[in-house]
């Protein structure tokens, strides 16, 4: 669903898509984590409704085909992974805590899928930049584990090359939101039930 409303979005605004290069290193006093969990859009919103998240950037990684546009990536062409990348304040926002609301945030447990959106771009993942951040994510999908009945197929993985997405991806749930069906149907109502569970904020610091 969420491919078939992009296109003809894509298609209207007659963009050309892009990818920058890959994002300097984070400031002094934060840490970068990348995740791919489904569409990059669900995820960006819940990762900017967290207190200790600077900045968040949608964005394709894994894959073997260098700068990818979006297009390519929902043909499921290149390898890569719509994913999020978080700039946090490990002094605000711990790193358990900001696991804790990825496992919460999609199903782990589903192979290249969330919900109605399928492919190897929409599977489960976690980069890591440092060995204590591939350390804590392993001891965190052990303790996520018991929330599900089935088995967790989350990748952890090194970090490989990220490239940021078009423009109009960044920011999407809050630009859009009131406009787009795919956000009304299935981010609106992802965001609703980690509100209920006290795991995000009411609304986005950017």
């Amino acid at each position: 669903m969420k491919v078939l409303l992009s296109s003809l979005m894509f298609g209207l605004l007659g963009m050309t898509a892009f990818s920058a290069a890959p994002n300097p290193a984070p400031a002094g006093g934060t840490e970068r984590l990348t995740f791919g969990g489904g569409c990059f859009w669900c995820l960006e919103a819940v990762f900017q409704r967290l207190k200790g998240v600077t900045h968040v950037a949608s964005g394709y990684a894994g894959g073997s085909v260098i700068n990818p546009t979006y297009k390519q990536v929902c043909n499921g062409d290149t390898g890569h992974a719509e994913v999020v990348q978080i700039e946090f304040k490990p002094s605000v926002l711990p790193l358990e805590k900001l696991l804790e609301v990825f496992w919460a945030a999609h199903d782990p447990t589903t192979l290249n899928r969330q919900g109605h959106d399928v492919g190897t771009q929409y599977r489960s993942v976690i980069f890591f930049e440092n060995d204590t951040q591939k350390q804590v994510a392993e001891k965190s999908k052990l303790a996520a584990q018991k929330e599900f009945t089935d088995p967790i197929v989350t990748e952890i993985s090194p970090m490989p090359k990220f490239y940021i997405a078009e423009d109009y991806h960044q920011n999407y749930f809050n630009l859009n939101g009131s406009q787009n069906r795919y956000c009304a149907m299935v981010i609106t109502p992802k965001l609703q039930k980690l509100l209920k569970k006290g795991l995000i904020e009411e609304k986005s610091a950017q």
